[in-house]
């Protein structure tokens, strides 16, 4: 009976509804209990925000940042949906707290296009087709940014194994790693 009371209380009883949306707005037109004001530096510019302690990066950027473009997998760390830059260094966004990271210089795959021009690497995912559904797409782009930047072979094993922290549950990886090795040979 419990778990269809919150459910039941609109038809129930209707000006106890009315109350309990009414209290529910004020709370969170004054704010969050508990939450503290951050500056969060995300793709070169700073965004002023009140969060909980609790919220995790990727929450801050989707929900308070309206940043959509890093995506949420698995909400453990598993997948590299989530996978953004942390002053130039890939870190998975779900497993990190924002209030963490004040004076960081975090990118997201929205930061990646410069004066209207993507990146080598979102270039040659289109050319070579790295992706099919697209949803892992962001993180795996972000993670070859990165791969870019870090000590990799120069086979395609090596890159695999560079990118073995990003899944793609459509299996487009020969793609991905023919983009990877296309924008490795541009930069």
């Amino acid at each position: 009976m419990a778990g269809i009371a919150p459910s039941a209380v609109p038809f129930l009883h209707p000006a106890r509804a009315e109350e309990v949306q009414t209290s529910a707005a004020a709370t969170t037109a004054v704010g969050t209990p508990g939450a503290v004001p951050l500056i969060l530096k995300v793709n070169g510019q700073q965004h002023r925000v009140q969060l909980e302690p609790r919220v995790t990066l990727l929450e801050a950027l989707r929900e308070y940042l309206h940043l959509f473009g890093t995506k949420k997998g698995c909400d453990h760390g598993q997948c590299g949906a989530c996978t953004v830059h942390m002053n130039g260094r890939r870190v998975n966004a779900c497993l990190t707290f924002a209030i963490m990271h004040q004076d960081d210089e975090i990118t997201t795959i929205e930061g990646l296009v410069q004066l209207g021009e993507l990146h080598p690497v979102q270039e040659a995912f289109l050319e070579h087709d790295g992706f099919q559904c697209g949803y892992c797409t962001p993180g795996q782009i972000m993670s070859a940014v990165a791969l870019l930047k870090e000590p990799c072979g120069q086979e395609d094993d090596a890159v695999r194994e560079c990118m073995s922290g990003n899944i793609c549950r459509c299996g487009a990886y020969p793609n991905i790693v023919a983009a990877v090795q296309a924008a490795r040979r541009r930069t």
